[in-house]
């Protein structure tokens, strides 16, 4: 067994167990929910083990308390299998001398509607959620972590480093993403991680995440469309024409909002909100959220290519990095207290990422692949927005920076823009 590599999220864990009675880790398969918090657990019930399965579930009907105890902090592993033991456990942390640090709760998928209402709300001030991702380039040892996000909030300035990769071996990151299971292996075998994450999606999760039978042609269909419409603000309409286009066979748009709303609930999808800034103009922000994938090799294994087809095709690559340079700011901006979101008014500006903190401070990214005609680009784009808003109502950017794919140094432009390789940024 390989030796466990610390997370971005193991701080964050450890925080939360300090100040609630339990956690709940959720996110998409494979992403390394479950030894994560194995590294913090002091006994552990793995619901979903063939060889208890059966015994714990009439566990669950006859002395559900007992399943709950254990060293703590105790890890339920895939709980949502018994969604009584949410309750079960806000009851016995109420009751325990000690509150803080009883569970930690992991789980692939979210609950349906009526059960999520009445357990997550009598989880008010006993719960806490950790949303994981799949691994950032720092994290999967792919960065060389010289050029820290939190720094440049501070003021930072980044000194220039060589950046560690060139596009080919970029366009190989983008298509193995971010799974932890792929990183001891040859490339060839890494490369199928994520084809393997997507017949396990269609042939499983899609119906067993609520018990009602779908389509796996028809959802693997709007998921190759939503992989062409990556980092865009598409519209239901959109899939659907997408998806009569190929004169096939194809159910209402209701039908695929309600598939898409299945890729949400199994944390395959996320999409970004859109910034709300204050403006100097009365220029119309749009408010729809942008299309990702919580993990660029999803789109790239629902398209059937490869690293040597992003060589060939810069527009598709340029559009799946951007999808692996908003994994890992989202993962950093949580860590740091803020989220990541998107920009775009009526004037057709838009802004890649827009890393904002609870606190105010925030900071304006355009993600690029590399090469001085881009970054320009992205310069303007930087520029053009920070031109708009309104400083006497909230204040200036903390940086404004373009993430290259490649490139040999992270450095600050004259104009005070900085140009960071993603194969130096970390937290």
């Amino acid at each position: 067994m390989s030796e466990y590599k610390p997370r971005v999220c193991d701080q964050l864990l450890e925080d939360l167990l300090e100040a609630v009675g339990a956690v709940l880790v959720e996110g998409p398969k494979w992403c390394g929910k479950t030894t994560t918090s194995e590294q913090h657990a002091k006994s552990i019930l793995y619901m979903d083990d063939p060889s208890t399965k059966a015994q714990n579930l009439h566990m669950a009907e006859v002395n559900i308390k007992a399943l709950l105890q254990g060293a703590t902090p105790r890890l339920i592993d895939e709980w949502e299998l018994v969604p009584q033991l949410w309750d079960a456990a806000r009851f016995e942390v109420d009751h325990r001398e000690r509150h803080q640090g009883q569970f930690i709760f992991t789980g692939s998928a979210v609950p349906q509607k009526k059960q999520r209402d009445m357990i997550f709300h009598s989880g008010t001030g006993r719960f806490a959620w950790l949303l994981m991702r799949p691994m950032t380039l720092w994290e999967s040892g792919d960065s060389s972590g010289e050029v820290s996000l939190g720094s440049l909030f501070e003021g930072a300035v980044p000194e220039a480093y060589q950046g560690p990769h060139d596009l080919e071996a970029m366009a190989y990151l983008t298509c193995r993403g971010g799974w932890p299971g792929a990183l001891p292996l040859k490339e060839k075998a890494a490369l199928r991680i994520a084809n393997a994450y997507l017949d396990g999606v269609l042939h499983s999760d899609i119906s067993r995440v609520d018990d009602v039978q779908r389509n796996a042609d028809f959802m693997l269909r709007i998921i190759r469309s939503l992989a062409r419409h990556q980092g865009g603000q598409v519209p239901i309409s959109t899939i659907y024409a997408d998806l009569t286009a190929n004169a096939q066979p194809s159910m209402s748009e209701d039908t695929i909002a309600s598939y898409i709303d299945v890729l949400k609930k199994i944390f395959m999808e996320e999409d970004m909100p859109a910034w709300n800034p204050n403006l100097r103009s009365k220029t119309a922000i749009r408010t729809s959220d942008t299309r990702y994938f919580v993990d660029p090799s999803i789109a790239v294994a629902a398209l059937g290519i490869g690293p040597n087809d992003l060589m060939n095709d810069l527009n598709t690559f340029g559009l799946l990095f951007e999808t692996l340079a908003v994994r890992d700011l989202r993962v950093y901006a949580e860590a740091l207290g803020g989220k990541v979101y998107h920009y775009r008014d009526s004037n057709k500006l838009e802004c890649d990422a827009v890393v904002h903190l609870r606190n105010g401070h925030y900071g304006l990214v355009e993600v690029k692949l590399g090469g001085e005609t881009l970054i320009n680009e992205g310069v303007k784009t930087l520029n053009a927005l920070a031109n708009k808003i309104d400083i006497t109502r909230m204040p200036e950017p903390n940086f404004k920076m373009v993430l290259t794919a490649i490139g040999q140094y992270a450095y600050r432009r004259p104009d005070g823009i900085f140009v960071v390789p993603i194969g130096c940024l970390k937290l």
